[in-house]
């Protein structure tokens, strides 16, 4: 690229720091690399779009709505249930992706009487999916 960058605006750096990362570095380098890209001095430009930041700030934190623990914590092992098509043990399972042992899932979505997510048995079908001769 050739580019030489002096120095990054109080505005970028603002919006660096107010950007929640989700410890991805990656999404950090790739960022600045395509910001020194659609540099036209030798500034680094904010690459952080305003829609991106505006959609960030307004997603409601599960701390800051309301409900309970209990409440939290039912709707966290759901997501993640639904997330990994409701397998629950495995490498690809919601019990590894939420740092747990699946036996200790399995009594935490007893406890909260959390279900899996109802799965299509072999003998259900809908209308997209039935098999026209």
């Amino acid at each position: 690229m050739g580019k030489h960058i002096e120095r990054v605006s109080e505005a970028t750096m603002n919006a660096f720091i107010a950007y929640h990362w989700l410890g991805n570095v990656r999404e950090l380098q790739n960022l600045v690399e395509r910001a020194v890209i659609e540099s036209h001095n030798e500034v680094l430009p904010n690459p952080l779009s305003k829609s991106l930041l505006t959609s960030q700030a307004n997603e409601r934190s599960p701390v800051a709505s309301g409900g309970t623990l209990r409440d939290h914590e039912a709707a966290i092992i759901l997501e993640t249930l639904r997330a990994t098509g409701g397998l629950i043990g495995g490498p690809q399972g919601a019990a590894v992706r939420l740092g747990l042992k699946r036996t200790t899932l399995v009594y935490k979505m007893k406890r909260l009487g959390v279900f899996r997510p109802r799965q299509r048995l072999m003998g259900e079908c809908d209308e997209r999916s039935k098999l026209t001769i």
